[in-house]
């Protein structure tokens, strides 16, 4: 495995997006859950057909965090270099390197919308954290032109599957519910700590049933557990199921 701060033209995970990434929350020179990012990893690495060596993407993030301060760590891999045109080179040399920026705590609830851009749920790398997330930048970008804070993505039956950069759960009934993975879902790293500390129902639903919802709220590695407030013209007030996993699952 190759580890440089220079990206050559001829990177495959520059021209063809091959490739993978985690964003990881460092806390004080703590990486939080850097084992479930890994695991993560190494189990695209073989959907992806792509060697990893997990020491050494454990050891270079470990030597990338700075002793104190709130991080966002981004470790990337990529299928480096060779191949023509699509044709990977016999003796693949994936490409490993690590980013690290300040990030501030996210305390506000977050005013959400549809995007237009629709997850392609038949695709593998829907399930996979790919260097391909240009979808993924679009809905952000519609959100940001729109003036909320985060984009909920539909895949092609038209499923509510997650936000640009978050999973969704919601509450009705006092039972909570999240989409399934075969929705074309990334299996988040806090969605799967909320899953083990909670009875959750993986569903596949429309966006009809967020309108319904007591409550919305979102998920990630660097947000923990954020409350939606607003769903287009729908407001949520404060739900004590959310506030509490809000609580016992801090990022």
């Amino acid at each position: 495995m190759i580890t440089h701060d220079a990206i050559p033209f001829d990177d495959r995970g520059l021209l063809l997006g091959e490739g993978l990434f985690e964003t990881l929350l460092a806390v004080d020179g703590e990486l939080r859950h850097l084992d479930a990012h890994l695991d993560r990893m190494a189990a695209g690495c073989v959907v992806l057909g792509m060697p990893f060596d997990r020491a050494e993407a454990e050891g270079l993030c470990r030597s990338t965090v700075p002793p104190s301060g709130r991080m966002a760590v981004r470790l990337t891999l990529t299928g480096g270099s060779g191949g023509r045109g699509l044709d990977r080179p016999a003796d693949l040399k994936p490409r490993l390197f690590a980013r690290v920026a300040a990030v501030a705590p996210v305390t506000t609830p977050a005013r959400v919308m549809i995007s237009h851009v629709r997850r392609n749920e038949g695709s593998p790398a829907s399930r996979l954290k790919t260097l391909a997330y240009v979808d993924n930048v679009l809905a952000r970008t519609e959100a940001v032109a729109a003036g909320v804070d985060e984009a909920l993505m539909l895949n092609n039956r038209g499923d509510v599957v997650c936000g640009a950069a978050a999973n969704v759960f919601w509450v009705e009934g006092g039972r909570l519910f999240t989409p399934a993975l075969d929705c074309g879902v990334l299996p988040g790293v806090t969605r799967a700590r909320l899953l083990a500390a909670q009875a959750v129902e993986e569903v596949a639903a429309g966006p009809q049933v967020l309108e319904q919802a007591e409550a919305v709220f979102l998920t990630n590695s660097l947000i923990g557990v954020r409350p939606v407030s607003r769903l287009g013209e729908r407001t949520f007030a404060p739900h004590p199921l959310v506030e509490r996993l809000r609580s016992a699952l801090p990022a």
